[in-house]
């Protein structure tokens, strides 16, 4: 496949270059064209030719051609309401398909044409990049991301993607990839790297797609344990001695990164961390835990804003409790955002640690506390449904007890 989509990527560049000449007409003209295209190959170097304009772009340029899409390639408000008009009063296929027409902008179909040739998805995500980047010089633009998040929450869902294991064997520019996203524990070096996919208590599994088979959109670094760890220098220490994966009773997940700004807000997390938990499961049946060992990043600030400090480890610990259980957003969703991601997983709060973390960006988060989520298999489904539909936080009773304790003095 790879070797037919290099052959094609070669001839359309080629009708581009030779069959067409060079295209001096603005970005805009060019995309009316394509919409209007009938021709495969004339299309194809129409994508071509647009792609390569918006990058030669600076941010002014984008920023442009953003509000174009926004502006002149929305919906047709009083045709949406005459098709809807129609199809109320005689529901048929032709006046439904009249009506989907009608309320689909023109943007999304230019999007769905200039995903066509080979490598236009990825340059479709850089592009999401750039108006997730640009967004907030002008605020109208984000009914033009809710359009570029439709497209890419279908391109992207769970039946296309690709779990990979990352071993040390993985190709380089993908290891790379690995150093370079890591965003919970900062990969120091390639010995640093090696310790975290290379002995046989570690794993690292990365979700990809198809359409960008050497960019991974998420990973997950995961060791195998005796017991639950409580510390996070532990897990990472370059001179622990490495247990027989047969002899861990316990998988924890102790890192998860996304690697795609244009992918933002599409969730591939809870996807990747059950499937990873399954075939954990399957390959070594004596696994009996599923955690993670989670940092806390609202911790610290929270206590700031509300004069709460930690005279102890016990009050760490107590103080990190209430916090994530109680401490709320306006829609009685967890304040902070770790928690929610798993909670709304299926996970349950299962143990906190205080001192867990002691490197200078763990303590300045949460003053080194951190937590273990729990992924019981056969609980997650239900968690899910009582945090979703009820914002219920599922936690250990020795948890809730904790939550349930007066704060300690405030500072």
């Amino acid at each position: 496949m790879s070797l037919l989509a290099d052959l094609l990527s070669t001839l359309i560049e080629r009708r581009a270059a030779v069959g067409q000449g060079a295209d001096d007409r603005p970005i805009e003209d060019l995309c009316r064209d394509l919409l209007g295209s009938r021709g495969e190959v004339s299309g194809y170097a129409l994508v071509a030719a647009i792609l390569d304009r918006y990058d030669a772009m600076d941010d002014a340029g984008k920023l442009a051609f953003f509000r174009f899409l926004n502006d002149e390639m929305d919906i047709d408000h009083g045709a949406v309401a005459a098709a809807l008009a129609a199809y109320g009063d005689a529901p048929s296929q032709a006046t439904y398909r009249a009506f989907m027409a009608a309320a689909e902008p023109a943007r999304q179909e230019l999007a769905r044409r200039l995903n066509q040739v080979p490598g236009a998805t990825a340059r479709l995500v850089a592009m999401r990049a750039d108006l997730l980047r640009l967004i907030g010089q002008d605020a109208a633009l984000a009914k033009l991301d809710l359009d570029f998040r439709h497209l890419l929450s279908s391109w992207f869902n769970r039946g296309f993607l690709v779990l990979r294991p990352i071993t040390w064997s993985s190709p380089a520019k993908i290891l790379e990839d690995i150093i370079s996203y890591e965003a919970v524990h900062a990969i120091d070096s390639w010995d640093d790297l090696r310790r975290r996919v290379q002995p046989a208590d570690r794993r690292c599994f990365a979700f990809f797609h198809p359409a960008m088979p050497d960019e991974p959109l998420i990973f997950v670094e995961v060791a195998l344990t005796k017991g639950v760890p409580g510390s996070i220098q532990a897990v990472l220490a370059g001179d622990r001695a490495a247990l027989d994966p047969a002899q861990a009773d316990t998988a924890t997940f102790y890192s998860i990164s996304n690697c795609q700004a244009g992918l933002a807000g599409i969730s591939f997390g809870n996807s990747l961390i059950k499937q990873v938990a399954e075939d954990l499961s399957r390959a070594l049946p004596q696994l009996e835990t599923f955690v993670t060992l989670s940092p806390i990043p609202g911790l610290a600030a929270w206590m700031q804003a509300n004069l709460v400090k930690a005279q102890s480890a016990a009050e760490q610990r107590q103080i990190a409790a209430h916090y994530l259980l109680n401490a709320k957003r306006p829609n009685g969703t967890p304040l902070d955002p770790v928690a929610r991601f798993h909670l709304q997983n299926g996970a349950s709060v299962m143990d906190i640690h205080a001192g867990a973390d002691t490197s200078a960006r763990g303590q300045s988060l949460s003053g080194g506390a951190m937590v273990n989520y729990r992924y019981d298999l056969g609980r997650v489904a239900d968690n899910h449904e009582a945090f979703v539909h009820e914002a219920q936080v599922i936690a250990a009773p020795e948890i809730v007890k904790l939550a349930a304790q007066p704060l300690p003095d405030t500072a």
